[in-house]
């Protein structure tokens, strides 16, 4: 192990979690994938053998957090991390008029506070908080395009992934004096079963509110963003990159628009809402 770069990722069951396990187990890594249920690691370990370790963990679970963390460091036998890939995360959807708060504080515990619990448990494993190590390790934290420009309705996420680009900023230049860098990673639409949740949302419970027509406009516009979507092996490429590349950048968008992407970042805030009213019919 010790003579084997190792990354931990979480959130690695489905989606690019598991992509981006499957891209660095081809590039010769030791993954310590975090999974919620004991089966699917099992299942993980089946489908790449030796190079993977599965860690039993919610991310929100602080405790839990710090036993992989253990487990980890075990495994390593003094040996430096190469890597903490923060990708854990879920998306909850609705108009923040409506939305119910417990709702709202779920998705800032799983998407913000769990990457604060993932972070101050390995940190230490990649040569941070101590004595600098010659080969410190790297955090790579899964943003979004939705982390710059936000759509209606996707509030909650868009507000966790706004703060994951905050939270990746100070905290690359808290770990300066460890060597230890911190590159975001931000997707686009990506053919990943989160997409496929879209289908699954009951926005039946807003029906009674003036939102109830441009809810199923989205809902049908987010189906078919993950049917047009990257496959989630490409987000798996780029952040291999951002673990190896000498002198990586600090974000890297992947997008299957990326024309579009660069519009939301150069045009007026106030020309985006006038296209997204229009297109949701909110205007």
């Amino acid at each position: 192990m010790a003579q084997t770069k190792s990354v931990v990722i979480t959130g690695v069951s489905t989606g690019i979690g598991h992509a981006a396990t499957k891209v660095l187990i081809g590039k010769g890594f030791h993954v310590f994938g975090s999974v919620r249920k004991a089966a699917d690691g099992e299942r993980l370990k089946a489908e790449f053998g030796d190079a993977f370790t599965p860690l039993v963990f919610d991310v929100v679970d602080e405790a839990a957090v710090r036993a992989g963390a253990r487990q980890v460091e075990a495994a390593l036998g003094g040996a430096t991390l190469a890597g903490l890939v923060n990708n854990a995360g879920i998306a909850v959807a609705g108009p923040l008029l409506y939305l119910p708060v417990e709702e709202f504080r779920y998705q800032l515990e799983v998407n913000l506070t769990g990457v604060l619990n993932a972070t101050q448990a390995f940190a230490p494993l990649l040569g941070a908080g101590g004595e600098r190590v010659a080969q410190p390790g790297r955090i790579v934290n899964i943003s979004s395009v939705g982390g710059r420009n936000a759509n209606p309705f996707m509030g909650p996420y868009c507000t966790t992934k706004f703060g994951l680009e905050g939270f990746s900023e100070s905290l690359r230049r808290e770990l300066l004096p460890f060597g230890v860098d911190v590159v975001v990673v931000a997707p686009g639409a990506v053919a990943t079963p989160i997409w496929d949740k879209a289908d699954q949302v009951d926005v039946t419970r807003y029906a009674n509110t003036p939102y109830a027509k441009a809810l199923e406009r989205m809902r049908g516009f987010m189906l078919s963003l993950g049917k047009s979507g990257l496959p989630p092996e490409r987000i798996g490429e780029t952040i291999a990159t951002a673990l190896t590349a000498p002198a990586p950048k600090v974000r890297y968008v992947v997008s299957p628009s990326p024309m579009q992407v660069l519009m939301t970042e150069i045009l007026p805030k106030r020309t985006i809402d006038k296209a997204t009213g229009k297109r949701l019919g909110l205007i």
